[in-house]
């Protein structure tokens, strides 16, 4: 990666700038560092530029906050929406969004948030506390017709695990103080509570998301600097307009459209006819790209002459092992894969050198700690084959009787990895064969454990570590799709998430995740890390570690 790269990760070697108990008042939104917006929306001495940015994205499985569960669908809502807080990656701070101030009880359960008076959603309705009651309880609302498989976030509240198991019509400890008050009690202490409500699920939403659920689904009217214009029109596009009485500094474009096409490739020849702005970069095209066009400054910002970008993520790529199968059920062999891989081939002929070989479910821009590193999770083929000749001898053929399907969804370029492991696990006796779905599919597949070996990838919902351990491998998270149980684990993370003190907290954490590194649930194979390109209409765009457009400072050309 190149060193510039670090300019937004003021966080990294494994610390966050401040600790939530610290993190109160403060002013701004978002990296801008921008004051409370003028009536009706406009900021004093700001003026929009105008222009529409054309946005590649694959069809979403949801725009809805209540079920916002990855990057495509993200993208979107958080352009729809704000939540209570936001991180700011320029300072590696907590800063306010909707709420422009919170504070914490001494034994952090109970926060107390007061939101930004006057501000309004895309219909007119008033953002107040209850709305954000009433999407929070949407949320662990297990009567709604599709229920939401990100509930987890809202966890740690008092009562919220009780209304998602249908024992309670509310969430006990989430109560509307008045207008512009929530409080937030908490089962047990959390001090990074205030993390999780920077989510784009956890933001408020009006009557009219329970009126009529279908139509919201289609058309969320949310309390962000966009708003819908029409519908979604699935496999098309949807289009977004500036929402001109927007509480908080206006957005500088006046249109998003997000151009949904079938995979990068696609959506790579619509960039270089001209029809498409921000899209990914197809294998094999990054330094091509990058003699052509330029090579953004700090791995995150496009400008014109600079427009790749190849910052790193907050994100692991990895294998999810499913431990129920009959085969992978035995650790021994789980071990003997992961050995077999050869990440650094990986890195090197699909991504051009751009990523790193992962050693750990944690990405090194949140904690790069030395007991991070994984035992099994290395390149080392005699190692792979000493460890299957004790269990799986091979016949005259070279093969072990050891057959294995290798999914992903279509669409992402995840066969060119595949096609690699598969090389690598067939050259130490393993046979396998892959299979590809359309990405709702195959998430449903990896859902019900239909799935042997799948690929996976996390980015940080927000930038903390217990983000990359609680929703993949607690026993009830939605998420574990290895289908994975340890009390041990189970136990352990109740007793980190309460420890106040933040290096306690990360010690505790690596503990935890050595706990899944002897288990070996997922096999990591490399962090993630940008690889995009913009257009020479940009003058401006700006792409989180997180790989999120902030499409409020975005300016064209």
């Amino acid at each position: 990666m190149p060193s510039s790269s670090m300019n937004r990760r003021t966080f990294v070697k494994g610390g966050l700038a401040a600790s939530a108990l610290g993190a109160l008042a403060a002013c701004g939104k978002k990296s801008d560092g921008g004051g409370a917006a003028s009536e009706g929306g406009e900021a004093a001495g700001t003026a929009a530029t105008g222009g529409v940015v054309k946005y590649y994205l694959s069809n979403p499985v949801a725009i809805d906050p209540y079920n916002a569960q990855e990057t495509q669908g993200m993208q979107v809502t958080q352009a729809l929406f704000d939540s209570l807080t936001d991180f700011d990656w320029d300072s590696g701070e907590l800063v306010p969004r909707a709420a422009e101030s919170w504070e914490v009880s001494d034994d952090a359960k109970v926060f107390t948030f007061h939101l930004v008076e006057g501000a309004k959603f895309h219909n007119g309705d008033p953002v107040d506390a209850a709305s954000f009651k009433r999407g929070w309880e949407r949320i662990c609302d297990p009567t709604m017709a599709t229920p939401s498989v990100i509930a987890y976030h809202l966890n740690p509240i008092k009562g919220a695990e009780a209304m998602q198991k249908g024992k309670a019509k509310e969430i006990e400890g989430v109560k509307v103080i008045d207008d512009l008050t929530l409080e937030v009690t908490l089962t047990e202490p959390m001090a990074e509570f205030p993390y999780i409500c920077t989510h784009d699920a956890l933001a408020p939403v009006p009557q009219a998301a329970l009126d009529d659920p279908e139509a919201f689904a289609h058309a969320p009217i949310g309390n962000g600097p966009f708003m819908m214009q029409g519908e979604w029109v699935a496999d098309q596009y949807i289009d977004l307009v500036r929402f001109d009485d927007y509480y908080g500094e206006p957005a500088k474009i006046d249109e998003i459209y997000f151009s949904i096409q079938k995979d990068p490739e696609t959506a790579f020849r619509e960039f270089e006819a001209g029809n498409i702005d921000f899209t990914d970069i197809p294998a094999g095209r990054i330094q091509e790209l990058e003699s052509k066009v330029g090579t953004s400054d700090d791995g995150y910002t496009v400008t014109p002459g600079k427009q790749v970008l190849k910052g790193e993520e907050a994100g692991v790529y990895w294998l999810t092992v499913n431990v129920k199968d009959d085969v992978l059920s035995d650790l021994t062999l789980r071990q003997a894969i992961s050995l077999a891989i050869n990440r650094q081939n990986i890195v090197d002929t699909v991504f051009e050198g751009t990523r790193k070989p992962a050693t750990s479910v944690f990405p090194t821009t949140i904690d790069d700690d030395p007991s991070d590193v994984w035992e099994f999770c290395k390149y080392d083929k005699e190692a792979a084959i000493k460890l299957l000749d004790e269990k799986y001898p091979a016949d005259s053929k070279g093969k072990r009787g050891i057959k294995l399907t290798l999914s992903y969804n279509s669409g992402g370029g995840h066969e060119n990895i595949m096609s690699c492991i598969q090389g690598d696990l067939e050259a130490v006796g393993i046979e396998c064969t892959q299979e590809s779905m359309e990405w709702a599919a195959y998430l449903s597949a990896m859902g019900d454990g239909t799935v042997q070996i799948g690929r996976m990838g996390w980015n940080a919902d927000f930038p903390i570590m217990d983000n990359f351990i609680y929703p993949n491998f607690l026993t009830t998270s939605e998420n574990n799709y290895s289908k994975y149980s340890s009390k041990e684990l189970d136990k352990g993370l109740v007793e980190a998430r309460k420890i106040v003190d933040e290096e306690e907290r990360k010690a505790a954490y690596r503990k935890l995740n050595q706990i899944i590194a002897e288990d070996m649930p997922v096999i990591p194979l490399m962090y993630y890390a940008h690889n995009h390109v913009g257009s020479e209409r940009l003058a401006s765009l700006y792409n989180n570690p997180q790989t999120k457009t902030d499409f409020e400072t975005v300016e064209m050309a």
